[in-house]
């Protein structure tokens, strides 16, 4: 293989599980040249990454068709050899039976699959991890062990969060996109006001999560907290974690970039469960949730905009004891 392209265009956390196959495909063709297709807004994810070519940006928010009309003749023009798309959305099968490449793969579940040259089904909920689902759309080329998924911050992104990384602390992210995936804010702060009073805690998260830390940092009494969201970039906040005695997420994006540095991590999962395959793959890894049995859990895949049953019991019932055993 010449020209590899891979497709990835979800959200970031899926996104950093992808890099899974990129440093597989770089260990089956360490001559090839490849490429990453994502939306605009994760391409800061492959910052110097030592074995991606170019990344190719997706703009799907406010120029969606003027920018796929670019990609898709800029696929042609390259002429890769093989097209892997993980995305299981039409505009993504488009873009990898336009490409022309001699070799494209995908999942089953793409409405243009039927025109791959391969493609295998995405069961999801049998236990089996998203990163082993996605190696199987090259497991004719290897049969190689599990591959983790991994990021690369440099010395500079090391560099920027320096000040923060000395000695004993934590990070926490507190936000989610889905609020049934999210731990209750109450909850947050208690865990706050238990963590060892000398350590820093570090609040990490987007732009758009500085109202959430700014309410737990109000009602937790402590003085070494500190919020640092919307101030790093996804490799400096990959950094810090790499340092930190534990960072404590949710089931999202955070908990797949402490993965993808080996970075110690407790999750946690509210209306979600680990065997949908999407758990965290760190070597020291813990995943925490409710003990209770509820009939209703999981209610989703993704997570919803609020609980169904109007009681929240499977964020609620995680006693912060269960956290601290972690810490």
């Amino acid at each position: 293989m010449k020209k590899i392209l891979v497709i990835q265009t979800a959200s970031i956390g899926d996104v950093i599980l992808a890099t899974a196959l990129v440093e597989n495909l770089h260990r089956i063709f360490p001559q090839s040249s490849i490429d990453f297709l994502t939306k605009k807004g994760n391409e800061s994810l492959f910052t110097g990454h030592p074995f991606l070519h170019h990344v190719i940006i997706w703009n799907k928010q406010s120029e969606k068709y003027k920018s796929l009309l670019r990609i898709l003749f800029q696929v042609r023009q390259t002429k890769y050899d093989l097209v892997i798309n993980i995305q299981r959305f039409f505009l993504t099968g488009l873009f990898t039976i336009f490409s022309g490449a001699s070799e494209t793969r995908g999942f089953s579940k793409n409405p243009l699959s039927f025109l791959y040259t391969k493609r295998m089904s995405h069961l999801i909920g049998n236990g089996i991890h998203e990163v082993t689902r996605n190696q199987e759309l090259i497991r004719d080329f290897s049969t190689s062990h599990m591959i983790n998924p991994r990021m690369y911050p440099s010395a500079a992104d090391e560099a920027a969060v320096s000040q923060f990384s000395n000695g004993n602390y934590y990070t926490i992210s507190p936000a989610s996109l889905w609020f049934t995936k999210q731990y209750p804010v109450d909850k947050w702060i208690e865990l706050v006001s238990s963590l060892p009073r000398e350590a820093p805690v570090y609040l990490l998260g987007a732009m758009g999560d500085q109202q959430l830390c700014d309410k737990i940092i109000a009602a937790a009494d402590r003085q070494t907290l500190t919020s640092l969201a919307g101030k790093l970039t996804f490799l400096q906040s990959a950094a810090l974690m790499k340092k930190a005695r534990m960072n404590f997420t949710n089931d999202s994006a955070p908990m797949h970039l402490a993965s993808a540095v080996n970075a110690p991590v407790t999750a946690i999962y509210c209306s979600t469960v680990p065997e949908f395959g999407f758990g965290p793959l760190s070597d020291f890894s813990h995943i925490v949730q409710t003990s209770e049995p509820l009939a209703c859990r999981p209610c989703s895949l993704h997570g919803c905009r609020s609980c169904p049953e109007k009681h929240f019991r499977c964020a609620t019932g995680i006693r912060i004891e269960q956290l601290m055993e972690q810490a």
